[in-house]
This record gives structure tokens, sequence and C-alpha cells, in this order.
């Protein structure tokens, strides 16, 4: 197995630099085997069992990291490396609200400072723990890599929900471009 050498990470920190995240889904180097790289629930980035705490070296990684079916690796033009995530590999942190009700528009930042608008390219999924029933909250950021939506701002999105009708049934959900995004049955509501 082989690591990422200086000069692969600093061709991807130039591609970093660059307007967008680099190409990663035109990328499909050669696998040179899984490190001991780990993206907790929470958005932190371990190696070898220690917090990353460059927030720099952080936003590098995630800016090459690409899903592949459940496996997520750190890809440059010439290598890729296999990482484990245990959740989602983005967190969102924040978002911005512009206007309001049908016709607000929801602006979400990462942990690190992805954004990405609520709506038809950028969707609002919500999984139940089927055991406690409690919400965990995601939306798609890019090319298949979904931030989990944190805990306060999840809350502040439940203040902005409404109920509409969707297929015959009541739901509770948001508004974001011009969509509904539905997260919970109305009923199930207390």
């Amino acid at each position: 197995m082989t690591t990422p050498n200086a000069d692969t990470l600093a061709a991807a920190a130039k591609a970093a630099g660059q307007k967008g995240p680099p190409p990663v889904h035109l990328w499909n180097p050669p696998f040179c085997g899984d490190i001991d790289m780990r993206i907790a629930r929470d958005g932190t980035w371990f190696y070898l069992g220690t917090p990353i705490g460059r927030a720099p070296l952080v936003k590098l990684f995630s800016s090459i990291l690409k899903r592949e079916g459940d496996d997520y690796f750190l890809v440059t033009p010439v290598e890729k490396v296999g990482i484990k995530v245990d959740d989602a590999p983005l967190l969102a942190t924040d978002f911005d609200i512009q206007g309001a009700g049908r016709d607000q528009v929801l602006t979400f930042t990462t942990k690190t400072e992805d954004t990405a608008t609520l709506g038809p390219d950028h969707p609002l999924r919500v999984e139940r723990d089927p055991k406690t029933g409690e919400p965990s909250p995601y939306i798609l950021i890019r090319s298949n890599l979904w931030a989990l939506i944190d805990r306060k701002s999840f809350y502040r999105l439940v203040d902005l929900g409404c109920h509409e009708a969707r297929d015959g049934h009541k739901w509770f959900g948001l508004w974001s471009s011009g969509q509904f995004f539905p997260v919970i049955p109305s009923s199930e509501l207390p």
C-alpha cells in the first residue's frame, strides 16, 4: 500500500485552489489501498486515530473526496486511497434564508466551506433511526456526497416547516427553490 506523496497532494491542492472543486468525478486512477483515515459523524477527520486539527488540510482532503457505491476515496489524477466514513462525509453547520414561505431559498454551508442551495440539484432526505425514531436530515452537496445537517440547523429548519398535501397525505416539510421537501408525515407529529 502506498500513501499519496507530496507532489500528488500539491497537485490536488493546486486544483482545489481553482474556482470550484477539482473534477474528481473525471479521475479514475488505480487503487493504492486503504489508509487509516476516518470521518466521524460530527465531521471530524482522523488520521491514525488522531483528529486532524488543521482546517485548511481537512478542506483540501474534502475537495478530493469521491464516493463509489458505498465506499469513499481520496483521489488525485494518479492515485486513489480508501478511507472510512461513519455516516455522511460532510457536515452542514449553517444555512442562510432568502425569502419566505413557498418563495424561500435555503443555502447550506458545510464545515469544509462547501455551499449548496436546497433544490432539485441538491435535495433533502431525512432518515429515521429504526429504534428511536430520531431523524437525521441530509442535503446532497456534490457528486453523490451528502452532508448531515447538524442539530442546531435542523431545529432552525423545523421552525421554517409547514404542512402540505402530497400524494393524498399531509406532510410536514420545507420549501426551497420552488420545491417542497417532505420531512415527516403530519400524522406522525405529536
